[in-house]
């Protein structure tokens, strides 16, 4: 890798220095560790490589002469595929039923949603389960993701951050499990208690394992900060132990010695490098995944911004001419799928409509509607030229300072006495009055919300087409502006989502060209939009 490449990670693991271990704490730790078994390992045991064996020395060697713990908070933060739950799953046994056990102690790992803690306490379970000298010293109850230890009344719980569940008064061990995808109110005051809990006690320990992020307004961020400024020296912490491979967004992300820096195992054959491979040779042609790549196996923390949706030159090659297309459709009477996003009350509304298929492609058109008054003040918030684009008939002003709903309502009406409008896609989070109105006037309104069960494949089918250059949009420049401001927010199953970049964006043309072309592609296959949703539907809720 070349010497101007910025990404970081601990020396300390790999340069076989010393690490203290005054009382053998940090040996009893790995000990304990090794005598583990797990039924997905090639050899049946606990796998413990090197680094992750080199990481749990330094959190439990160093001590103080009390024979107390040095560490109390460690912040872990490594790519997709390094081992994350197993290893989560076996300091939480260390702490329920192993040497750092505490009688009627409590043990936590932390997960962003009740799915992912159930991965946790399975993981936990299927090493009890293969270890024979754990067999029958743990109860389980599975309904509540609970493991007791039957002599000492130490507990082992895995729970959901964002749920309206106490993660306990008196912890003495919590894994918080991917930081990254605590979002909401629930999860930050379940952190608070976290961290207020975990200071009743002494001698406890919070360790934290994620991935890279996304944007700095989140928790995740705030506390990777910190994790930095100990690591380089600018906060003097002993208590806090940052463990950071992380690149940099300049780095070459293309360069496999980059790939090695930060990701330890895959020395040990995890992930896999060829699969690697072909994720980087996907990740040429479009942005989205390139930025995944970066994220997921590269931990380098992005902006929400930091690349479109799709490549704009790619999205440019359908600007052809719309011509009489418009007359056409309303004569032939095609098909049309109409997607509306209500904004707030002063900012822009979209109505996109779509006509095709899934084998021939799409062709778009959006209406565009915003408040007249203040308009130049708008045009200087978001930076675009309001006022030209009324003049050149491409946006419609609606009298007062909030959005006219009725108007907009109207010329829905409009559109659908013009084409033969099969279905009005709403939001239903803005449009619940608007959606009551022309269900009463009997025009066919369906609500598409904006969770990740619909828009998710709905994006899927967007960016195939127009990846495909089957994506026919008449260069409209608003629309082409919020195709560019598209942030791409993707979990860890993969599925994706719309959001701003900054918060000044306006992506509400893109977010309707979405639902029309989903509803579009439903109509015409007759499919619901969530029979090609590859994830667990179970697994996320609407928005």
């Amino acid at each position: 890798m070349g010497s101007t490449s910025k990404a970081t990670r601990p020396e300390w693991i790999f340069d076989g220095s010393e690490i203290e271990d005054t009382f053998g704490f940090g040996e009893r730790a790995v000990d304990f560790l090794r005598r583990l078994k797990h039924p997905k390992s090639q050899t049946g045991n606990f796998e413990l490589p090197l680094f992750w064996e080199r990481i749990v020395r330094r959190i439990y060697g160093p001590c103080f002469p009390n024979k107390r713990r040095q560490v109390r908070t460690v912040f872990i933060l490594l790519p997709r595929g390094a081992r994350k739950t197993t290893m989560g799953a076996g300091l939480a046994l260390l702490h329920t039923v192993g040497w750092e056990r505490q009688p009627s102690g409590q043990a936590m790992v932390a997960a962003s949603a009740e799915e992912d803690a159930r991965i946790a306490y399975d993981e936990a379970v299927s090493i009890v389960s293969e270890t024979e000298w754990l067999q029958g010293a743990m109860k389980p109850t599975e309904s509540l993701f609970y493991l007791e230890h039957l002599k000492s009344k130490a507990t082992f719980r895995a729970l959901a951050s964002g749920g309206k569940g106490k993660l306990g008064k008196t912890p003495n061990f919590v894994l918080a499990d991917e930081l990254i995808n605590w979002e909401g109110e629930n999860a930050r005051r379940n952190w608070s208690a976290i961290r207020t809990g975990l200071n009743k006690v002494p001698g406890t320990l919070l360790v934290i394992i994620t991935q890279a992020g996304r944007g700095q307004e989140n928790l995740a961020y705030e506390l990777l900060t910190y994790a930095r400024k100990v690591q380089s020296g600018a906060v003097e912490d002993p208590s806090f132990l940052p463990v950071l491979f992380e690149t940099h967004p300049d780095d070459d992300w293309e360069d496999e010695s980059l790939w090695h820096l930060v990701n330890p195992g895959l020395a040990d054959g995890y992930p896999d490098i060829d699969g690697l491979r072909t994720m980087a040779r996907e990740a040429k042609e479009r942005p989205t995944e390139r930025d995944n790549f970066r994220q997921f196996h590269l931990n380098c923390w992005l902006d929400y911004s930091a690349s479109p949706f799709v490549a704009m030159p790619i999205y440019d090659e359908g600007k052809s001419e719309l011509g009489s297309f418009l007359e056409d459709a309303e004569a032939n009477q095609t098909p049309c799928y109409l997607g509306v996003d209500l904004s707030s009350t002063n900012d822009l509304t979209a109505v996109v409509a779509a006509w095709g298929d899934r084998e021939n492609g799409y062709t778009v058109h959006p209406w565009f509607f915003l408040p007249k008054d203040n308009i130049q003040r708008k045009a200087g918030r978001d930076g675009v030229n309001y006022p030209a684009w009324e003049e050149q008939g491409l946006i419609t002003l609606t009298e007062g300072n909030v959005v006219d709903y009725h108007f907009v309502e109207a010329q829905i009406e409009e559109l659908a006495a013009r084409f033969n409008v099969r279905e009005i896609a709403f939001d239903p989070a803005l449009a619940r009055n608007s959606i009551s109105n022309l269900l009463d006037k009997g025009l066919p309104v369906v609500e598409f919300r904006q969770g990740w069960v619909s828009m998710s494949p709905a994006i899927a089918e967007l960016e195939r087409a127009i990846l495909a250059r089957r994506f026919i949009h008449g260069g409209n420049p608003i629309l082409r502006w919020h195709f560019d401001n598209i942030a791409i927010r993707t979990d860890t199953a993969g599925n994706k989502s719309f959001h701003k970049g900054k918060s000044k964006d306006r992506i509400d043309g893109a977010v309707a060209t979405a639902m029309a072309v989903a509803r579009c592609a439903a109509g015409d296959s007759g499919r619901s939009s969530y029979d090609d949703f590859d994830g667990d539907l179970e697994e996320f809720a609407y928005a």
